[in-house]
């Protein structure tokens, strides 16, 4: 009897939060992923998913990348030692990344935002942020009658089914 082979190519990453009004109130423009200097009982709390992206975004302290007001709560099992939840996370990118994005998000209108929380195959926590632009509200209001064009064709191809 032989075996299948396990796919190697793709790593196993342990998902942990996902900002999903993100793409919703920003234009995402370029993709990265820092990791995050976190401590024990931070970790711990974002293996059991008690994180929130809602109003985080990544900002520049000197010559190196934060990201504030990403809210990971309080590790229930600890004792008097305990993280403060909105404390400003170091993230950790390499030095040539950084000055890519010093450059990028001195540029007007534009931000570095959490797009989503994950746990890579070797079991450390990276943030993936996004580049993006604020959109205005008749932006969104396009976004809304487009994905509800999308769900009438898939609606309406499902009923007289794909001829």
């Amino acid at each position: 009897m032989s075996k299948e082979p396990e796919e190697a190519s793709e790593p196993k990453s342990e998902q942990v939060a996902v900002n999903r009004k993100a793409k919703f109130k920003y234009d995402i423009l370029e993709k990265f992923e820092a990791g995050l200097a976190l401590t024990g009982t931070e970790v711990k709390s974002l293996r059991e998913h008690k994180v929130s992206l809602s109003d985080a975004y990544a900002m520049f302290r000197g010559s190196e990348l934060y990201l504030i007001n990403l809210d990971i709560a309080a590790y229930d099992h600890a004792g008097y030692v305990q993280h403060d939840p909105k404390r400003a996370r170091k993230l950790l990118l390499h030095r040539r990344e950084l000055n890519k994005l010093v450059g990028k998000v001195s540029q007007r209108g534009l931000t570095l935002i959490p797009l989503g929380v994950h746990f890579n195959s070797r079991g450390w926590a990276k943030v993936r942020l996004g580049l993006a632009r604020g959109r205005q509200m008749f932006d969104k209001r396009a976004a809304i009658r487009e994905r509800e064009q999308k769900r009438e064709i898939a609606r309406q191809s499902r009923k007289y089914g794909a001829r």
